[in-house]
């Protein structure tokens, strides 16, 4: 079947199986491959792109369905001039990443965030990438990422005598569960 759709900016079109999920679209016939294909069951939100402007998990959805639309990948956050955008400015400020493996849904997810609300609190941060796993990092870089990217809307790096990056006690874990104390019945272990 022809698919045809808009692809950071330029418009693609290909004929493909009618079961191609847009994760394999993207990475396999358009080459664009920083949108990482991680568990295949919407869970780990690596393959996080942008369909008119609102994040999905393109693991989730047939490049037939994208049909018509525009679609944002992680390739396309970067300014036309090339500058990068404030998030991915704001994972390079702050070592919101380790292995990399995770970042590229979490920066489409976060800067819509951004979008939505220029100046999130720590709690709708969390709230924002809660359906993203990232095991490397322990969320605190990627929140302090976030809160960088909305104190440098432009993406401006500050000198360094004149701004650090937050400082790490800006961003708290959640506390841990007393591991001595029994789990509730009905809570996954």
């Amino acid at each position: 079947m022809q698919v045809t759709m808009t692809v950071n900016g330029a418009e693609v079109s290909r004929e493909v199986e009618p079961r191609l999920l847009l994760v394999h679209f993207l990475r396999d016939e358009l080459g664009l491959t920083g949108t990482h294909w991680g568990c295949d069951t919407s869970n780990c939100g690596a393959c996080v792109v942008w369909m008119d402007d609102e994040p999905v998990k393109s693991c989730t959805v047939l490049a037939a369905m994208a049909s018509g639309h525009e679609v944002r990948t992680v390739e396309g956050l970067a300014h036309e001039d090339g500058t990068l955008d404030a998030i991915q400015q704001g994972f390079m400020q702050c070592h919101g990443l380790q292995c990399g493996f995770c970042t590229p849904g979490m920066m489409m997810t976060t800067r819509a965030l951004l979008d939505r609300n220029p100046h999130p609190n720590q709690a709708e941060i969390r709230e924002a990438i809660s359906g993203q796993i990232c095991r490397c990092t322990g969320y605190a870089t990627i929140v302090r990422s976030v809160q960088w990217a909305a104190d440098h809307p432009d993406g401006a790096v500050p000198a360094a005598a004149d701004e650090p990056a937050a400082p790490a006690e800006s961003v708290t874990e959640p506390a841990a569960a007393d591991a001595t104390q029994p789990i509730p019945a009905g809570s996954a272990s």
